[in-house]
């Protein structure tokens, strides 16, 4: 039986009611003193970082500016924890220490004694009370990877009450992180800390049967959330990436030390490249789906260098729910699934059946992206299904997403069903014909999306249409968008009221025409670029639906 909105909403609450409930009963009063132990009297490895590293950064910090998540902080002499911080994002970067990866770059007795004395800072400002940002979960798990990693630059020339200190604090906050990691949010996070509880079993003392419990609470969540097809549970193209950082430094640091690996571990990388390859446009950046943001072209050339697997990508992931077309130059990608679960639901997109398209290494239709440092309400916005590459009806998001400081902002109602099916001519070309439900509840429509790729590569045809699925011949009532975002670096040339042509740098031309509708140019926003978010151009075919209830575009490659 299907729940109405109302309902599934009530059953909400109540669900995250008793979760926050049994959750504060497993946890109890938290004190110092509870999580006390003993502290190890060394490390045992240093594990490889490999995400890249700035030298620029590291000199900024060693003249007191940290420049972390899109804002810039000058310390003045000043301690940054005692500062007010730009942003929580600001903040959740300061907490995690991974801007330590940037000190590698710098003079090292320098860098040894600026990490040195901001790290003992931190010890003495917040890491004698738990509480607060800097001891959420997903924090937690990033510091403590971060300090074993870097331990090389925080621990050169350390006198021996520094280097007690560190590690006391880390063997406690390794105990707490234990104890709270089946609590943390569903999805990265409570991977992450699998991850840096598996590190921490290795790279401190530990025994041996602390380190096949880590190792088996690491494979559970590895099973759980990378997903037969190799893409993270969470369906983000860029949260298989960001685990896959993780995961190679980890499996080294087993291999280099001779522990028995947790059994999913190489598994579990094997499967995440293809889903890289079938995610990453021919120009080296990921797709912008369901919370992806911009990936950067040597931080994904810093994980497929270690690529064993090769071949070509998959026409489709099965799991994950997308589908790709590929002629020649020319890649269609396509979003044709729904979040796995609510839980995981928390950065998923109304952008069901939404595509991006690209030709060589010139990504011309795109999502807007995830903004990496912006606001909560940017952030929201880029969720919509206004910011996808798909037809909205009644300016209307197919998905309805929380605005619940309760629940988070979860998918609360919206797309329940997602159909596609793939079929190929006898020319070669291949397609793909898909539906969603996301309008039946409040409008009576499906929505129906057909996309078609010549075998040459050169043109990709589309068909949008809604319709009544209990009356064919109904008349239909509301107006449908369909938008196609344009990436900032794509020049826009009015040909006719019915052809734009699309340019990129290097000259490669396409045109969208459309015969049913004018093709408009509108303003639009790019969340996902590295320098921010940035204005960019999008083309709409707008369909009353009473006299259009379906338009045919087509797009043609320019000589």
């Amino acid at each position: 039986m299907q729940l109405s909105d109302r309902q599934r909403l009530l059953y909400l609450y109540l669900r995250e009611g008793w979760r926050r409930f049994s959750r504060r009963l497993a946890l109890g009063r938290i004190t110092a003193l509870r999580f006390a132990g003993l502290s190890p009297d060394r490390l045992i490895v240093a594990p490889t970082d490999l995400h890249p590293a700035d030298s620029f950064v590291g000199e900024e910090i060693l003249g007191g500016r940290f420049p972390l998540a899109g804002r810039v902080l000058d310390c003045e002499g000043e301690s940054p924890f005692a500062l007010e911080l730009p942003s929580e994002e600001f903040a959740v970067r300061l907490h995690s220490f991974g801007w330590l990866r940037h000190m590698r770059l710098v003079e090292p007795e320098a860098a040894a004694l600026a990490a040195r004395f901001i790290v003992d800072d931190w010890l003495q400002s917040h890491g004698r009370v738990i509480g607060g940002l800097s001891w959420r979960p997903d924090v937690i798990s990033q510091r403590i990877i971060a300090w074993l990693s870097h331990s090389p630059v925080v621990l050169k020339d350390a006198d021996y009450a520094f280097y007690r200190r560190f590690l006391k604090s880390l063997a406690f906050q390794v105990r707490y992180l234990r104890h709270i990691a089946d609590t943390t949010r569903d999805g990265e996070p409570r991977l992450r800390a699998r991850l840096a509880l598996a590190m921490a079993s290795i790279a401190m003392p530990a025994s041996a049967s602390r380190m096949r419990r880590a190792a088996r609470d690491l494979d559970r969540e590895l099973m759980r959330q990378i997903l037969p097809d190799g893409g993270h549970a969470s369906r983000n193209p860029r949260a298989a990436l960001d685990v896959l950082l993780d995961l190679l430094p980890l499996r080294q640091t087993y291999v280099n030390l001779g522990h028995e690996m947790p059994a999913q571990l190489i598994p579990s990388i094997d499967r995440i490249y293809p889903a890289l390859r079938f995610f990453r446009h021919q120009g080296g950046e990921l797709a912008l789906f369901n919370g992806a943001t911009y990936t950067l072209a040597h931080e994904l050339m810093s994980v497929l260098r270690y690529d064993e697997t090769g071949g070509a990508p998959f026409k489709a992931l099965p799991s994950s729910r997308y589908d790709r077309l590929a002629a020649k130059e020319t890649v269609v990608l396509m979003d044709t699934g729904l979040p796995l679960s609510v839980d995981l639901s928390a950065t998923a997109a109304a952008g069901a059946l939404s595509i991006e398209m690209s030709s060589a290494r010139n990504r011309f239709i795109v999502n807007s992206g995830r903004p990496r440092f912006a606001g909560e309400a940017l952030r929201q916005m880029a969720r919509a299904t206004a910011a996808h590459s798909v037809a909205t009806l009644n300016d209307t998001s197919s998905s309805r997403i929380s605005t619940s400081r309760f629940l988070g902002p979860i998918l609360v109602s919206g797309v329940h069903r997602v159909e596609a099916s793939r079929y190929e001519s006898q020319a070669g070309a291949d397609g793909i014909r898909a539906t969603h439900d996301g309008y039946l509840k409040r409008f009576g429509l499906i929505y129906e999306r057909d996309i078609h790729l010549a075998a040459s590569g050169g043109e990709v045809r589309g068909r949008e249409r809604f319709f009544n699925p209990n009356d064919a011949d109904a008349t239909l009532a509301g107006t449908a968008v369909v938008r196609f975002h344009i990436h900032p670096a794509i020049q826009l040339y009015h040909a006719s009221a019915n052809e734009t042509r699309l340019v990129a740098p290097d000259g490669e031309a396409w045109a969208l025409t459309c015969i049913d509708v004018p093709v408009e140019e509108e303003e639009d926003v790019f969340f996902a670029d590295p320098s921010g978010v940035r204005a960019s151009r999008q083309l709409t075919l707008t369909m009353p639906l009473g006299t259009v209830p379906d338009v045919q575009w087509l797009l043609t490659r320019r000589r």
